[in-house]
């Protein structure tokens, strides 16, 4: 397992695309163990595609996209203004607002960031924002997005490691409204040092806001339907995809109007080149992780570990720790997938509860959309402000900081993760 790790490695550091350098060096073991049957790559691949729950996956891209040019996005920005235009850091904090309220809506940290950025980006820069900065914020904000309900990554964690889909979701909101705090902090003293002026200088009137938060409701309504439905069983989480199709089909057409068949096909064909991404990464992993578990490696790794130290919250800052670091190369999405397998069964080990483990390992793994040297939505935001990397670097550390000083938090405060989860569907 040893040479396959490597060879993955290498590709990696070659250039070669995730989901390649996966299927490759997991192919390589089967040549490395002939009295394995070359039948089992193919098999697994296909298995792995068949898993009832992964039908979330495609269904939560397409009412993400579907509701994205319903007009909603626009909707939430005004609300995003109302609520936050007056503190220091201007478009910064309503951008902030707006990740927030786009968690129920997208569910992806890198679409929220490329579409927050051609519609804020370079408004941040004409009000005397630096380029680094906007584009600093713009991306680190996008962190708040995939951990409000419902993120994908949830799904794949929850669809990986046996783990109730639905307390996953609850627990995204306490914490998601965390980072919020900690990144809105960071940027109001950033502001208050730099002089940054509020969006707005006057508070804004009772009609104002009862007028936004009408406007906005139907997004805003979306994840407590999602959690209704999941809390009393009337749906799956499957099922709860395709009311969310529905739900968005619905808002577009019927409410907003602004959903047209042109807009609808694009949405469609955008949903389209989302899911096969992920579910051809979904699909390539089962041959590498199949050699994962034939060579016991998670029990190996938890041995190490565990010899190291068997208290609970050590071996999550060594995981989060690990885990923060190979975000630097490797995907989001990809580490899901790789690692549940291997610190899941650890964590359970210990008697730690999957669901706070999850989403401290998810906030960790999504931490490295946003940190060079490959950061997909770093890139996706840097090429639209024309932002040069170093740049974006230097301007993100507050953020960066603010981000894992909220990690530290979700790691020693289990119950803080937890409360949501347990008032809706009782402890675990």
């Amino acid at each position: 397992m040893l040479l396959v790790a490597i060879a993955f490695t290498v590709f990696l550091l070659m250039g070669m695309p995730v989901a390649f350098a996966i299927g490759i060096s997991g192919t390589l073991f089967f040549f490395l163990h002939p009295e394995l049957p070359f039948t089992i790559p193919v098999q697994v691949t296909v298995s792995q595609t068949q898993n009832f729950a992964l039908l979330a996956v495609p269904l939560f891209i397409v009412a993400g996209n579907v509701m994205n040019k319903s007009g909603i996005t626009e909707q939430l920005l005004n609300l995003a203004s109302v609520l936050t235009g007056r503190l220091r850091g201007g478009l910064a904090q309503v951008s902030l607002a707006l990740a927030t309220l786009m968690g129920g809506v997208c569910g992806s940290a890198i679409a929220d960031a490329a579409m927050q950025t051609r519609m804020l980006g370079q408004g941040m820069i004409k009000r005397g924002l630096s380029r680094g900065f906007a584009a600093g914020i713009l991306s680190f904000g996008s962190l708040i997005t995939p951990i409000i309900p419902p993120g994908i990554g949830f799904i794949i964690y929850g669809t990986i490691g046996q783990v109730s889909i639905g307390r996953l979701f609850a627990a995204g909101i306490a914490p998601g409204l965390l980072i919020w705090l900690a990144l809105g902090t960071a940027v109001w003293i950033a502001a208050a040092r730099r002089g940054y002026a509020p969006e707005r200088t006057t508070r804004p009137s009772i009609g104002e806001v009862v007028s936004a938060l009408r406007a906005g409701i139907w997004a805003i309504l979306f994840p407590v339907l999602l959690l209704v439905g999941l809390r009393f069983g009337i749906f799956t989480p499957s099922e709860i995809g395709a009311l969310a199709v529905i739900y968005a089909f619905a808002i577009g057409f019927l409410v907003y109007r602004q959903l047209t068949r042109q807009s609808f096909m694009e949405a469609l064909e955008g949903s389209v080149m989302d899911v096969g991404a992920v579910m051809f990464l979904i699909a390539i992993s089962a041959i590498f992780s199949y050699g994962i578990v034939l060579e016991r490696v998670p029990e190996i790794i938890s041995s190490w570990i565990l010899g190291v130290t068997d208290n609970l919250n050590a071996v999550m800052l060594l995981v989060v720790a690990f885990v923060v670091v190979a975000g630097f190369f490797i995907d989001a999405t990809v580490l899901i997938i790789m690692l549940t397998p291997i610190f899941l069964p650890l964590v359970r080990e210990l008697d730690g509860d999957p669901v706070h483990f999850g989403l401290v390992f998810i906030v960790a793994c999504t931490i490295g959309n946003f940190t060079p040297p490959v950061g997909a939505a770093m890139y996706a935001v840097c090429s639209i402000l024309k932002c040069p990397i170093g740049e974006y670097a230097r301007e993100s550390v507050p953020f960066f900081v603010a981000a894992m000083a909220v990690l530290l938090v979700l790691i020693f405060a289990p119950g803080f993760v937890l409360y949501v989860p347990d008032l809706i569907f009782g402890p675990s």
